[in-house]
């Protein structure tokens, strides 16, 4: 039976709610909807980054002292707020839809430590929104001993599956951290993160030149790589090891470049990334033959020029060009895990996220 199910991320990169349509029976993607984006404030933003900072000495995964509570609440209110335009926009009604999947925010990512956090309040915006909210998408795969991330696989494979050409095909994710999905028939599915997507970029162009993002990889262009530091920074134990693997956000926070101009401080951050992804191509069964670029990455015509000299032969193409939406593809994602874990169908792996054995999740939140 097809569902039409909204999707919601608010992703590492901090930047603000992706919200996305699909038609799917959990299985197949049937159509894409529309989509739409809700940026945070300023002040929303910085009240993240506070939480961010407070949730590393979070002793359980429901607790929400001080600035937590707060910051939870702004983001229930930012994602009810989203919902409520894209369906006034769109003129989509409650009763259009079957299912909200919503990620919230994630905090804090440990799961060595059996702990995954993403705040924002379900039942808070199932009542603000008058649709059943599926959450919680992580907490299970960790709590059986899974990494609890990637959690997109599944959806990349679906997607993959619809351009029928000969694997494997790798889709690339490049948010806050950056991530990969493996996919090789329908049988063969492997994903892990890689290393570090936009946020240490994205940090540095802030610091140093109060700039969001680094604007179609311009800064990096006109600027020289520090291999040596790449190379250093790629001696860090988590580049060894074989997937699954995942990392939160600030893992890579205490690299510091030292002196070095902004532009070549910029291509170096660049290089690192692009240098992470292509160091999995040694760890997995075959050589790839193509990669999908989605994410803001994807924005990033510098990154794609280094991923492109660093993966050939294989092709490079950036999501948009197959008629994907590569800033939609996480908010999709969630719809579309949202409608498999109304099914009961599994939403990881044990090639996914290192879970003994396939697991569904999700929780349900009704209005």
């Amino acid at each position: 039976m097809m569902m039409t199910a909204i999707g919601l991320m608010s992703g590492t990169s901090l930047d603000g709610v992706d919200v996305a349509l699909i038609e799917t029976d959990g299985k197949r993607v049937k159509a894409f909807g529309p989509s739409g984006y809700r940026p945070y404030t300023d002040k929303e933003r910085g009240l993240l980054l506070q939480a961010l900072t407070e949730a590393v000495d979070l002793p359980q995964r429901d607790a929400r002292p001080g600035i937590l509570r707060e910051a939870e609440r702004a983001v229930t209110i930012a994602h009810a707020e989203a919902v409520a335009t894209f369906t006034a926009q769109n003129r989509i009604t409650s009763e259009d839809i079957d299912i909200v999947g919503f990620h919230g925010q994630t905090v804090l990512h440990r799961p060595e430590r059996g702990l995954t956090v993403q705040i924002g309040d379900a039942a808070a915006l199932a009542k603000a929104i008058h649709i059943p909210v599926m959450h919680d998408f992580r907490a299970a795969d960790v709590a059986a001993g899974g990494q609890g991330a990637p959690f997109v696989p599944v959806y990349h494979r679906a997607l993959a599956q619809s351009l029928e050409r000969e694997g494997p095909i790798v889709v690339v994710n490049i948010g806050g951290v950056s991530n990969i999905t493996y996919i090789d028939g329908s049988e063969i599915l492997i994903a892990c993160d890689t290393g570090p997507g936009n946020a240490l970029l994205d940090d540095y162009m802030f610091r140093v030149m109060k700039q969001r993002f680094d604007c179609e990889g311009r800064l990096a262009a006109q600027g020289t790589a520090d291999q040596g530091w790449i190379g250093c920074a790629l001696k860090l134990p988590f580049f060894a090891l074989p997937p699954p693997k995942s990392l939160d956000r600030n893992d890579f926070a205490s690299l510091k470049l030292g002196q070095m101009s902004p532009a070549d401080g910029a291509a170096t951050l660049t290089a690192f990334t692009v240098a992470a992804i292509a160091g999995i191509v040694p760890l997995l069964p075959k050589v790839p033959k193509s990669w999908v670029v989605a994410g803001g990455g994807a924005r990033n015509l510098t990154m794609l020029r280094m991923l492109r000299e660093r993966l050939a032969p294989a092709t490079v193409e950036a999501a948009d060009t197959l008629g994907w939406s590569a800033d939609a593809i996480e908010a999709q994602a969630f719809g579309f895990l949202a409608a498999r874990g109304l099914k009961g169908l599994p939403l990881s792996y044990p090639a996914t996220t290192g879970v003994p054995m396939p697991m569904t999740g999700g929780v349900i939140a009704r209005p």
